[in-house]
Order: C-alpha cells, then structure tokens, then sequence
C-alpha cells in the first residue's frame, strides 16, 4: 500500500479517520466532499482510498504486454481518482488533513477492509443512467453489509441543511444506531426523530387468519410507542440539547425510512452482522433514499 499525503503529517493520523472510497466517478466524488465535511465536524483526519479493478489475467491469443498495459491504465485511473478526490476535498475542507492510499485487490473487500479502525468509511451509490441509478453499486453494497465500523452511503445529497436526523427503530433492544445518531444529531446541532415501523409479514397474516382489528391496532401502536417512548428517555437524558421525537407507522420499515430520508440530512439504520438475519430492509432504504444513509454495526456481544 502506497500513500499521498496532504495538508500534514502523516504523525498527525493517530486519531481514528474518517475513510472515504473513491472511483473517480460523480457518486464517488459526492461523497468524499461529505467526509470531508463530516471530518471537520468530528476534528478527524480524512483518509481517501481507492482500488484498481485489475482484469484477470489474459490468456490465449493475449501477450503479456498487452496485459500490462491494460493493467497500467486501471493503475493510473485509480492514481488520478486519488488525486482528483484529494484536490476535491481541499476545496470541500481547507486545512483538513487528508491522506490518500492506494489499495490492492478486489474493490469491495479492499474498501471494505479499508474501514477497520475507522471512524466510519463513505461510499458513493454507483450507477449509470436513470434506471442504473436506482440500484446500488456493488462495492457500496458489500461495505454497508459487511464493514465493521458505521458505512455511510451518499446519494442525491442536495447540499441543503434540514438540521434532522433520522433513526430506524427496530429492535427496541439495541442501541448501537442510537448511540450513533445522537452524536450525529448533536455534531450537527440538530433534531432527531425516531421511527419504529411495524407490519405483519403475508405468512403472518395467513397465521392469524385475518389482519388486525382497528382496536387491536391502535392498542398494538400505543404500546409499542410507549416503549419506544422509554428507550428515548435514556437519551434524552444524556442528550439534553438534542430535540427529540419520535414516530410509529404501520407500514413496510424500507418505505417508511426511504421516505424519511427526503426530509433528514442523515437516516442511521442498525445492523446485524453479516450473514445474521433478513437484510431486506437495509436494502430497501439503501436502494430508495434520497440521502445519505448510514448503516451502523451491532454493538458485539458479550
């Protein structure tokens, strides 16, 4: 691994950075000007990385050389992403130090690994043309998935400030994303609502024999936001100057949360480990929002 730094010393990368993965793409480029912006608010250094997606080897009627050359051109792309995003982030974040690596091997396990120690690795939603637009990028997806430290997806950032920031709900047991968006709500000087949505699965449905009763709902929703109501007491209490609120739907979480990403400069979403349970939500509002998205690890056990 080889590094290009900028605007500092390398001594000066003792404390936890905030990681940004770029490409050399508009995504890309978007969310590094978040990091950078998101490092000054954290007083982090900003460490800028990016892979070569080199080609398997060429055989048969290829020689050698025509192998290298293409290998270089992906090596020089990457090393002009590097320094595009460096500059960019320059001008995002004056004075911020900045430290530029180059990573090897597979782009999604390279920035994925590129994430540990981190305060928390940016990616940009990859796509090309309207329809491509609308699905995530496959690096993007395996960091927000499988990183160990918070991955924040940015996507259609407007610029505008809302001063609110969203947090999914959905293990009332957890904590880890509400750690996280409370920080962030307080970095920020903004509100935060809570959202807790909950429906009956089709399986679950069939079960019952029949949906709810429009008394069973109301008494279903008044006991889950009093719950939700006493988790957010606690932080509150360790928050003082964070406005609180908070939200219970009924309807899909993934729809609930994309549309809650509309109006937050910031949605936060817990996961699970990797492999460990449904990630259909997670992916639902990764695909759909309309800004950045971050998904935040559990906290481990034990």
């Amino acid at each position: 691994m080889m590094s290009m730094t900028h605007n500092g010393e390398e001594a000066g990368m003792s404390a936890k950075p905030i990681v940004a993965a770029t490409d050399g793409s508009d995504e890309s480029l978007r969310a590094v000007d978040w990091a950078a912006r998101e490092a000054v608010l954290h007083g982090a250094p900003l460490r800028i990385v990016s892979a070569a997606a080199l080609l398997p080897r060429m055989i048969g009627g290829h020689a050698m050389s025509d192998y290298e050359t293409v290998s270089d051109t992906i090596r020089q792309h990457r090393d002009e992403a590097l320094a595009a995003a460096a500059q960019r982030a320059t001008q995002a974040a004056p004075g911020l130090l900045i430290d530029a690596d180059r990573l090897d091997g597979a782009p999604a396990e390279a920035v994925t690994e590129a994430g540990s120690g981190a305060l928390m690795l940016v990616v940009g939603s990859r796509g090309n043309g309207a329809f491509a637009a609308m699905i995530l990028g496959s690096v993007s997806r395996y960091a927000a998935t499988h990183a160990a430290c918070p991955v924040v997806v940015v996507r259609e950032e407007t610029g505008a400030a809302h001063r609110q920031v969203g947090v999914g709900v959905g293990d009332l047991e957890n904590s880890a994303s509400l750690t996280f968006a409370f920080e962030e709500a307080a970095l920020r000087k903004a509100s935060l609502i809570a959202l807790h949505s909950w429906h009956l699965p089709d399986s679950d449905i069939s079960r019952a024999g029949s949906i709810f009763t429009e008394p069973e709902r109301y008494v279903a929703e008044t006991e889950t936001a009093k719950r939700l109501e006493q988790l957010l007491d606690n932080w509150r209490t360790k928050y003082p100057d964070v406005p609180v609120s908070q939200d219970v739907v009924h309807g899909h979480p993934g729809r609930a949360l994309a549309g809650l990403s509309a109006r937050a400069d910031l949605v936060v979403l817990g996961r699970r480990a990797a492999h460990h349970g449904p990630a259909s939500v997670l992916h639902a509002v990764l695909n759909h929002a309309h800004g950045p998205v971050v998904t935040v690890p559990s906290a481990p056990e034990g």
